[in-house]
């Protein structure tokens, strides 16, 4: 990540809104691009101002943050930008729906002010950002599940050594992580997970992870190992 981070914030509450905007542009390194107070303008301003990083809540007027985050996702011209979700519901339904939907990351509110900071230039570098509560959730909900949805043709294209890699990325494990259980270098770590998002064509390492547990490639007794 080079340059400074653009970002959008996209929150219905006016005060919380000036908390985050202070909070992010006392940072040399990121600037607040715009603000939006419900998910139809987030939609709006992000497609004239091309943030890197849109700082989106779940709950708003007119149109929620989820859908606003499934246009944003779905269109090509904003491929490059990350949503990161902010939220004060730690429920299941949001959790899900905002990965599905396409969220790069998701954050409690309520945490400490350097962990959003973190986040931010997290999503914003390309990589994916749960917390260990949204992943142990994650986990036991997908291998819950009865039937697995099927597995998509790209699938086969994979090598072993790269199916190896996707299953420890859906174990939560960041690419330092990775070179170190596979015994490879950092860069090689990055050049396998780079590989396997092209083949299966999906945005970040949190896309991985769904399509990992929604299609049955990890199971429980695997992650745990």
């Amino acid at each position: 990540m080079t340059g400074t981070v653009g970002v959008l914030i996209a929150e219905d509450q006016p005060i919380v809104r000036a908390g985050f905007r202070a909070l992010i542009d006392a940072e040399p390194d990121l600037a607040v691009l715009g603000e939006a107070s419900n998910g139809e303008q987030a939609v709006m301003q992000a497609r004239s101002l091309r943030p890197d990083v849109v700082l989106m809540d779940i709950r708003m007027p007119i149109m929620d943050g989820l859908e606003a985050m499934a246009k944003i996702t779905a269109d090509r011209t904003l491929h490059a930008t990350r949503v990161l979700v902010l939220t004060t519901f730690d429920l299941d339904e949001y959790v899900f729906g905002a990965l599905r939907a396409g969220a790069s990351g998701f954050l409690l509110k309520g945490g400490e002010p350097t962990e959003l900071l973190h986040a931010i230039r997290t999503v914003a570098g390309g990589e994916s950002l749960l917390t260990p509560s949204v992943t142990r959730r994650l986990i036991a909900a997908y291998t819950a599940r009865p039937e697995p949805r099927a597995a998509p043709r790209s699938l086969e294209e994979l090598t072993a050594r790269e199916r190896e890699v996707l299953e420890l990325i859906a174990a939560g494990l960041s690419n330092i992580e990775l070179a170190q259980a596979l015994h490879l270098s950092p860069l090689t770590a990055k050049t396998h997970v780079s590989r396997i998002l092209t083949k299966l064509d999906v945005r970040d390492r949190v896309q991985l992870v769904v399509l990992a547990y929604e299609t049955g490639i990890v199971t429980a007794g695997r992650t745990s190992e």
